[in-house]
């Protein structure tokens, strides 16, 4: 796992939104689309806000995708994922992207929105993941002990008390008991599966994360160490998330 360290998460976002913007570029030339998968929350504020400014990105050419929802929540509610895209993606680019596969988190029937995810993201091989680690070191919402063997895309799974608790501490939420306590979830599995992977890491509460995710055993109570099998994947931390590496 190649890592990069930035001195600030601006110049992080930046850098990685660079890298993103030049894989979406080259999939785009040699197969005609692009297929990303993107990632919300605090830690890609700064890399969404750069990736919307590339103006060499041909978003009628993008199907993107996103890892995931709390189960329950309407595309209003100000911490939904879906929300959040439109706010801070697609109301910033001059074009919409060729389709966007939202994981709705009201959905009436979980197992079948499960199965509706995974039949479009199978369709073709996904090109670009970017992704976040969280504070528990989970990768989208695959908390400890994290499944690294399931054949599923798409999972509804319980969020711990560690994962719930960043939510309030982001400020999405204003106490724990309003924070959802199951989500839907894009699978270790699907995210590996990914040509590339790009992690955007920033923030000094990250640090143990990413330590254990980069200096620590593999194993499934640390999900993102799993990151470390990948073919090419690549790590952006700013220098607050880095400071425990070895």
């Amino acid at each position: 796992m190649k890592t990069v360290i930035e001195k600030t998460k601006e110049d992080m976002g930046r850098v990685a939104a660079d890298d993103a913007a030049k894989r979406i570029c080259a999939a785009i030339a040699e197969r005609g689309e692009a297929r990303v998968i993107l990632a919300t929350g605090a830690s890609q504020f700064a890399f969404i806000e750069s990736l919307t400014t590339h103006a060499e990105i041909d978003w009628t050419k993008v199907h993107a995708f996103h890892l995931d929802e709390y189960v329950g929540i309407p595309d209003t509610h100000i911490a939904s994922f879906r929300r959040y895209f439109k706010d801070r993606l697609l109301s910033k680019l001059p074009v919409l992207p060729k389709e966007f596969t939202f994981v709705c988190g009201d959905a009436a029937d979980t197992a079948a929105e499960c199965a509706r995810l995974e039949a479009a993201i199978r369709e073709k091989p996904i090109d670009l993941a970017c992704i976040g680690i969280g504070e528990n070191a989970h990768i989208a919402f695959n908390d400890p002990p994290a499944d690294f063997e399931t054949d599923a895309a798409f999972a509804v799974v319980e969020l711990d008390e560690a994962c719930r608790m960043q939510q309030v501490g982001e400020g999405w939420f204003p106490n724990l008991d309003s924070v959802p306590t199951h989500a839907f979830s894009m699978t270790v599995p699907q995210i590996m599966a990914a040509n590339a992977i790009l992690v955007i890491v920033p923030d000094a509460r990250k640090a143990d994360a990413v330590a254990a995710a980069v200096d620590g055993p593999l194993t499934n109570m640390c999900p993102s160490s799993i990151l470390r099998r990948h073919r090419d994947c690549t790590l952006y931390l700013d220098m607050d998330a880095a400071a425990k590496l070895k």
